[in-house]
């Protein structure tokens, strides 16, 4: 009996090392999804704004979006869900020049642009963080805050 005893807290721990390992394996290595947003491959462009569109169309990422023209056609430029809400939001009409930052992505064979910064008029519009979390009107506050004096 004492054997037995003696031998069941070596049980218990190959028991956890091998329920445990799985899971460290799980959590190191995640593939990136269709959305996630690498800094390193953010572009920066300038465009005239040929529409503003508080709600998406249909097949469109949730949230505002500007539609953008280029010198090398359209761009579904995506402002996430507080892009033109709340304090600090993008004001922005028809026609206007900005220049947008962000990374292209393809969602369902579209290509859309996670819009980071908009610069208008001198102004610049924080719509991301730097990992792509689009920005609540409370957040983009704190922000213009911590900046203020400085710049995005």
């Amino acid at each position: 009996m004492k054997r037995l005893i003696a031998g069941l807290p070596m049980c218990a721990l190959v028991y956890f090392a091998l329920i445990l390992s799985p899971l460290r394996a799980e959590t190191v290595s995640k593939p990136a999804g269709p959305l996630s947003y690498d800094i390193s491959k953010e572009v920066t462009f300038n465009a005239t704004v040929s529409s503003v569109l508080a709600k998406p169309n249909r097949g469109m990422l949730m949230g505002s979006h500007l539609l953008l023209s280029t010198g090398t056609g359209s761009i579904d430029a995506s402002l996430g869900s507080f892009g033109l809400h709340g304090k600090g939001a993008v004001s922005v009409v028809a026609g206007q020049q900005v220049q947008v930052i962000g990374v292209l992505k393809s969602l369902k064979n579209k290509p859309v642009f996670l819009t980071r910064i908009v610069r208008v008029n001198g102004e610049s519009y924080a719509i991301r963080n730097q990992r792509g979390v689009v920005l609540s009107p409370e957040a983009r506050e704190r922000l213009s805050r911590k900046t203020a004096g400085g710049g995005l």
